[in-house]
């Protein structure tokens, strides 16, 4: 057995987080330095450095862990209000040791430059430029997907998309839940329908939707009618004799179910497929939704992933999953015996979802995340329109610090969820066949 797709699967990952921290990093880069402060560094990954410059008064690097970035903000915590001391409590000492080491990386005379000293908006607008470059990435990434591929919306055309192999013995018995074939012929490939072909006239009748085919099909059982298709630009002209089946169906008199004859010809339509590119924001809107109610769900899905991988139950494909779930997905997908363009299209699919979730998660208001520094400019700028309102002296920045000790334990159960999933995927990983 060769583990190169899934080696490839992973190497495609890799490569996928990193740029889209890179360019999250970005997102709050540029801003930042746009609205004057200083960014000592910007870094791909976490742990040891690999590698790195320095660009004026920025170090660029990579580091050695790359499942993660950031960008060091000078300034992001306030000194100590005036005439508070240290404490000498264990959470004191935390808030002290926090604020110290914000305001050392203060250059002498640059403190108009630290961020805490940014107006609220400017602090906002920062903070969202990472998730924002994400969301932007899926835009993009949800852009070639449709204009190259397409969008299937799940609406029917006349386009034959398959035509059945046999007549299931359900069709011909009107017995319910019996799908073995029978002998009889299928209508539609006995006529010589083929799939691609879009019916254009049905029983001398214009051919406008689904619905209205689906109708003049069942309204003629057991008579051959000519059917015209369109066939790669050319009309074709057909015969079709539909088999006669018994169809339930309510009668809108009586408002009870009542068996009448009906026509079936073996056939399944085409979706529709839009390639608008604008059609890429409904489809991410719609993600963002879907990714918004898991992560409002997270806690219980945590759990039933736990269960499910720690136990005999099966594992669910909808399951939450860690970076090392995802990339067993891709060297799945990348093993597939489908068409290369498939494959690259189900790749593009699942990084475009990577970074609407980094968009989502990211925006969780609790720190460290970039949503709980946005709750925090927020409440400043309320703090601030109060005490305008009530002719009170402007106060200073929010005391961000106050919330280490609340951020470390954000950070550490992040780290054992992340470790919980690392280790349930690869105990019990979710995997494509």
């Amino acid at each position: 057995m060769s583990f190169l797709p899934w080696v490839a699967g992973f190497v495609v990952l890799l490569v996928g987080v990193l740029v889209s921290v890179a360019l999250h990093e970005l997102g709050h880069m540029v801003p930042a330095k746009r609205f004057g402060v200083r960014v000592s560094q910007y870094m791909v990954g976490f742990g040891p450095t690999l590698w790195s410059r320095v660009r004026g008064e920025t170090e660029y690097g990579v580091k050695a862990i790359p499942l993660g970035g950031y960008v060091r903000l000078v300034g992001m915590m306030p000194p100590a209000p005036e005439g508070r001391g240290r404490g000498s409590g264990f959470f004191s000492q935390m808030i002290a040791d926090a604020r110290d080491q914000s305001v050392e990386e203060i250059h002498p005379g640059e403190e108009h430059r630290a961020f805490y000293n940014l107006p609220a908006r400017q602090k906002i607008i920062v903070m969202l430029g990472g998730p924002v470059m994400n969301l932007v990435i899926a835009l993009v990434v949800f852009g070639i997907l449709i204009v190259g591929f397409g969008l299937p919306t799940g609406q029917p055309t006349t386009q034959v998309g398959a035509v059945s192999e046999c007549v299931p013995a359900a069709v011909v018995s009107a017995a319910q839940g019996e799908q073995e074939c029978t002998d009889t012929p299928v209508p539609a490939a006995e006529a010589g329908l083929e799939p691609g072909d879009v019916i254009t006239s049905y029983d001398g009748v214009a051919v406008t939707g689904w619905e209205q085919l689906v109708g003049l099909i069942e309204q003629s059982p057991g008579r051959t009618v000519p059917v015209v298709v369109d066939r790669d630009g050319a009309a074709v002209e057909l015969e079709i004799t539909p088999i006669a089946t018994e169809k339930q169906v309510s009668d809108d008199d009586a408002g009870e179910l009542v068996t009448r004859e009906s026509g079936f010809i073996g056939m399944s339509p085409m979706a529709e497929i839009r390639t608008e590119w604008y059609e890429a924001f409904p489809a991410v809107g719609q993600q963002t939704w879907d990714t918004m109610v898991m992560v409002a769900t997270l806690p219980p899905r945590i759990a039933d992933t736990a269960r499910q991988a720690f136990t005999a139950e099966e594992r669910s494909p909808d399951s939450v999953t860690s970076v090392v779930g995802v990339g067993w997905v891709l060297g799945d997908i990348i093993a597939l015996d489908a068409p290369w363009e498939d494959k690259f299209a189900a790749i593009l699919s699942i990084l475009g979802g990577l970074n609407i979730a980094l968009f989502v998660f990211n925006l969780i208001p609790l720190l460290p995340l970039d949503g709980g520094h946005v709750v925090n400019a927020l409440y400043e700028a309320g703090k601030r329109a109060v005490h305008k309102l009530r002719g009170l002296p402007r106060p200073g920045p929010a005391d961000v610090a106050r919330l280490t000790p609340a951020t470390y334990v954000v950070f550490l159960a992040l780290i054992a969820v992340g470790g919980l999933l690392f280790v349930a995927d690869l105990v019990d990983p979710v995997r494509i066949t």
